[in-house]
């Protein structure tokens, strides 16, 4: 009798066997973008421009000084066996989305912008010198993207806190320091990346424009770019 055959057959079972198992696994890794769109953002009046500013507007980087073994990882996805799969950041930096998201805010209120490369540490010595007149920084304490999947629905919630503090780059002072908390939660039948994503921009937004509902913080801005 040839068993030839019947090895190969074996052979092949064995390997598909191997790659549908494989296969059932699922991702080791979630990766999603954290984005801000300026443009659909409702403008309060006290923060508005008359006319045109004669100062600009800079916003540093901000820093990621949340308490974590590992700063890459920006969220979990709990299994239902209570395996836990990391998220990561997918092409931008939380701390860059950020400080993006805070100028297409101010853009659309009609403020100049001008870019900034130095990082700022948030001590008002260190205060990088630019063209600017007025310098916005600050710090990720806190943020934590979390899907928690069920037999029939899937919990995420997402948070985030942030440092904010404003300076006069001119003449190298702090001028005013805030904080801002943002949560969203949300139950949804299915589970994807893209929404994992979703929440991240939602989150981002709120904090956003909870920065700007502190009437405070549009005063100090448009007094220290009108002089």
């Amino acid at each position: 009798m040839n068993l030839k055959p019947i090895y190969r057959l074996f052979t092949v079972v064995i390997i598909v066997s191997a790659f549908c198992l494989s296969g059932c696994a699922g991702p080791r890794l979630y990766s999603v973008n954290m984005y801000y769109d300026g443009e659909q953002s409702v403008i309060p009046a006290y923060l508005k421009v008359a006319g045109q500013a004669s100062g600009s507007v800079a916003v540093a980087e901000f820093t990621d000084t949340r308490q974590t073994d590992d700063p890459l990882v920006i969220g979990r996805v709990i299994q239902n066996n209570g395996a836990k799969i990391l998220v990561f950041p997918r092409n931008v930096k939380p701390t860059k989305a950020v400080a993006h998201g805070i100028k297409q805010y101010l853009k659309k209120a009609g403020y100049r912008i001008t870019e900034i490369n130095e990082p700022w540490d948030l001590k008002e010595d260190k205060i990088p010198m630019g063209n600017a007149g007025v310098l916005i920084g600050g710090n990720i304490e806190e943020l934590e993207i979390t899907c928690r999947k069920g037999n029939l629905t899937n919990s995420y919630k997402t948070h985030m806190t942030l440092a904010v503090v404003i300076a006069d780059a001119a003449r190298g002072r702090i001028l005013y320091r805030t904080r801002v908390k943002s949560i969203y939660t949300q139950e949804h039948v299915l589970f994807s990346e893209n929404i994992l994503g979703q929440q991240a921009d939602m989150v981002l937004s709120d904090a956003i424009e909870k920065l700007f509902e502190d009437k405070k913080v549009a005063q100090t801005i448009k007094e220290a770019t009108a002089n």
